[in-house]
Formats: structure tokens, C-alpha cells, sequence
């Protein structure tokens, strides 16, 4: 007997145009995203008021094709462009309509109210359908380095921009007396003094440029310091020199030289961070620090919760987040008197595994005296059973989110460049995050 084959014909014509929804299923990503799209006040869109020039697509269109792009893996602007041709979930969803790659670009680049704000109804969308706790809640805190789209190649230290500046310099005068000479000795072909002269001309100005910004920052950091250190002091202290070490990226002045995991491994990058509801594993919190370290983060993560979780009982943060100061400016207000969140953090690094001793049953120990150092006690809270185990969530949660924004979303680098770009481009990527992961728990949207 003759084989059978289904018949495929791409020639005849289809009698009825089709309906694009029948080619997305009804529980695909897409069909949540629009949904969840759709009913969020976006007010803050920047549009052409006067509605001249070309039509527009609309907000609600342009945010959820790039949700949907980067909860799908797909962030630069041209390669949403052709996926609007290529990809059936994504054609449907822009109504087989193509927003170029500079309309996308530029609408992610002049929205940044907007997707800080879509972030927060996100959240608030989460609390209505119940995915998302109000009141009380524990959050895990943690930063990732995530790369900068500019190469740490391009960057230059304070002592070799200096040498850089002297020897362009020289080759300035050499060029200059050339010119005056009248000095008939022929440049190579192409090559003209006046080109030459404009050319090192420019680089003296960037090398300049990038000292008197290190020279800046060292200051701001000197001047910083000093104010926390030693408040009663007034007058401006006087401006330290940069360390030799002190990078300068051409491509991204405010990206930075940051440790990237393996040790003398160091990339150009920015410090991401994040703040985790441990039940429902959404981030609630985010913002992005030029900072090389978490030491001065726990503050500034907090106050970037959400207000839609309404109060924060329990943070939990590894040791690169421990300073007296922080953790006591959470726990008590101004006056003094306890604000009722508790932090839990280990005090120092902890080695992967467990020795035997570790396994043994033993009797939590007694807590220290209230005069004793604050370290002391603050370890305290997690060497006891229940401390331990509400500790032990942490890593369950924040870091597990990280991982699937970088292996399974893919996103391991900034597109865009300066502190202010990335930071909008870090909400989008939590708020993609967000909307993937109440798509995973089957979340029913209800109305606002």
C-alpha cells in the first residue's frame, strides 16, 4: 500500500482571509500581555498632541510589543521590527501592522515615566488578582552586574589618559611647527596636516575631558565620604586626586569598571538591582547604581518598593549589604522608636556545603546582651532554627530571578547608554519579568 501524505499546497488561495487569532492558542503569552496591556492608565505616553504629521500607533500597542519582545528574548529594535513580519504571536499582536525600529527605539527611549509607571500598575494588577501579597511581606534584595553596551576596551585609566594627553600634545606641536616650516617632507598619501591637526585636536579634548570627570567623581566621593564621617565640618574639603586606576568608557562615560564574578575578570557594566516578594517570587522593587558594590544599596532598594505592597516586615540580604548604618536607618525612624521591619543577613560569606558538626541537632543559641556589638547581634537572627530557615529563602528567590532574566530571557546587556536610559530599560525587563511570571502562575486579571 502507497504512502500518505498530508497535502500541502502554498498556491491556491485561502476562500476567507483568516483570522490571526486562530493561529495564536488561547493560552499563549500574547493574548496575556495585551490583556494586561490594555486597561493600564498610560497618561504618561509621549505622543504628538497636535496629531500632525504621520499617524501614530498607539501606546497600549507600542508597550506590549515590547513587553512581549523582552519577555520573549528579543530587545534590539530592528530584530522587533522583522519579528513583526516573522512571527505570528507578534504580527497578531501589532494587528499585522510594522512599527519600524526607530519608532520602537524611540519610544522606548522617551518613556521612561511610562515604564516606571506601567511597573508599579503591574504590581497593582498582581495585588487585585491575589499572585501578589499586601502588607507584611518579606522581600529578598540583591544586585547583578549586567553589561554595558560599550566595551571595557574603550575605556582609559586617570595615569594613562595623563600620558595619552602629553604625547598627543607633543604631536600637536611637532604637527604645528611642521605646518610653520613650510616642511615639504610629504605625509603619506591621503593625509593632510589639517586633518592631522584636528584629529589629535579632538582627542585632546576627549582625553581632557575624561580627567576633569575623574577628578570630578573622586571629589563627589571624597565630599561624600567626609559628610558621613565627620557631619559637624563645614567647607568644601579640598579635592583629592582620582587613583591611577580610575576608569573613564569614551562610549559610555557612566558605565563603570565592575568585578564580574571570576577573580582579576572585570567587565564595563552597571549594578541592577532587585527586590523580591518570596512568595510570589515578582520583583517589587528596582533600580539600577553606577556602584561597583551592594554596600550602599540597601536603602536605596528599599525605597524603591513598589507603595502597592503597602509595608515591608522582613528583608533579607546576603553580607555585601551589612552596614550598621543602613540597617539601623531601616529599623527605627528619626526618633528612634522601631518601624517594625526586620533585617536578615548573613554577616559574613558563607561556604558552599555543610560540615558535619553543621548537620548535628544543637539548641539555639542564646541571644546577646543589647549592649553588645551590632554585629553580634545581627548574626544572632539567623544562627537560630527559625532565623536560618526564613534566611534560607533569600537565595531561593532573588537569585533564582536573575537567572532567568540573563539564561532564559537572555538579557545580559544594556541596548541603551547613560544611567538614566538603563534605569528605564531595567523597569521595562522587571516589568517583562513580572507579566512572564503571572502568566506562568495562570493569573485572571481582574478589573481595576
Amino acid at each position: 500500500m502507497a504512502a500518505r501524505f498530508v497535502t500541502v499546497d502554498r498556491d491556491t488561495p485561502m476562500l476567507l482571509p483568516p483570522s490571526l487569532q486562530d493561529w495564536v492558542p488561547e493560552d499563549h503569552l500574547v493574548h496575556f500581555i495585551i490583556d494586561a496591556v490594555e486597561p493600564l492608565d498610560l497618561r504618561h505616553a509621549r505622543v504628538n498632541e497636535r496629531g500632525s504629521g504621520s499617524e501614530q500607533y498607539p501606546p497600549a500597542t507600542m508597550l506590549a510589543l515590547l513587553v512581549y519582545s523582552y519577555a520573549t528574548g528579543t530587545f534590539a529594535s530592528r530584530r522587533i521590527e522583522q519579528s513583526t513580519f516573522d512571527n505570528v504571536a507578534v504580527r497578531y499582536l501589532c494587528a499585522d501592522t510594522h512599527p519600524d525600529h526607530d519608532t520602537i527605539c524611540e519610544f522606548r527611549r522617551q518613556n521612561r515615566a511610562l515604564l516606571a509607571d506601567a511597573f508599579a500598575q503591574i504590581l497593582e494588577l498582581a495585588a487585585r488578582s491575589k499572585q501578589l501579597q499586601v502588607g507584611n511581606i518579606t522581600v529578598a534584595i540583591d544586585g547583578t552586574k549586567i553589561l554595558a553596551n560599550a566595551s571595557r576596551h574603550s575605556a582609559v585609566s586617570y595615569e594613562r589618559a595623563g600620558e595619552q594627553l602629553h604625547q598627543v600634545e607633543l604631536e600637536i606641536e611637532q604637527l604645528l611647527a611642521k605646518a610653520e616650516a613650510a616642511d615639504s617632507t610629504p605625509l603619506q598619501d591621503g593625509l593632510t596636516i589639517n586633518d592631522e591637526l584636528a584629529r589629535r585636536q579632538s582627542r585632546k579634548a576627549a582625553l581632557a575631558k575624561a580627567r576633569a570627570e575623574m577628578e570630578a567623581r573622586a571629589y563627589a566621593k571624597a565630599q561624600a565620604e567626609r559628610t558621613q564621617k565627620h557631619p559637624e565640618q563645614e567647607g568644601p574639603p579640598p579635592p583629592p586626586p582620582p587613583a591611577p586606576t580610575d576608569q573613564y568608557n569614551f562610549t559610555d562615560p557612566e558605565s563603570r569598571i565592575m568585578p564580574a564574578g571570576g577573580k582579576g575578570r572585570f567587565e564595563q557594566a552597571y549594578n541592577a538591582q532587585a527586590a523580591v516578594e518570596i512568595e510570589s517570587r515578582l520583583i517589587v522593587g528596582q533600580h539600577v547604581t553606577q556602584d561597583t558594590n551592594d554596600k550602599h544599596q540597601l536603602v536605596p532598594t528599599v525605597a524603591a518598593i513598589a507603595p502597592v505592597v503597602a509595608t515591608v516586615k522582613e528583608v533579607l540580604i546576603d553580607s555585601g549589604f551589612v552596614t550598621e548604618a543602613a540597617i539601623t536607618q531601616l529599623e527605627h525612624d528619626q526618633t528612634g522608636r522601631p518601624t517594625g521591619l526586620t533585617v536578615l543577613a548573613a554577616v559574613k560569606r558563607e561556604h558552599h556545603g555543610r560540615t558535619v558538626a553543621q548537620l548535628e541537632a544543637r539548641p539555639d543559641p542564646s541571644p546577646p546582651p543589647d549592649d553588645a556589638p551590632f554585629l553580634q547581634r545581627l548574626a544572632h537572627r539567623t544562627a537560630t532554627r527559625s532565623g536560618r530557615a526564613r534566611y534560607k529563602q533569600r537565595q531561593q528567590t532573588v537569585e533564582p530571578v536573575f537567572g532567568i532574566i540573563k539564561a532564559a530571557l537572555g538579557f545580559r546587556r544594556f541596548l541603551l547608554r547613560g544611567l538614566a536610559k538603563v534605569s528605564l530599560e531595567w523597569a521595562l525587563v522587571c516589568s517583562a519579568y513580572n507579566l512572564k511570571r503571572l502568566h506562568n502562575l495562570k493569573t485572571v486579571i481582574q478589573p481595576a
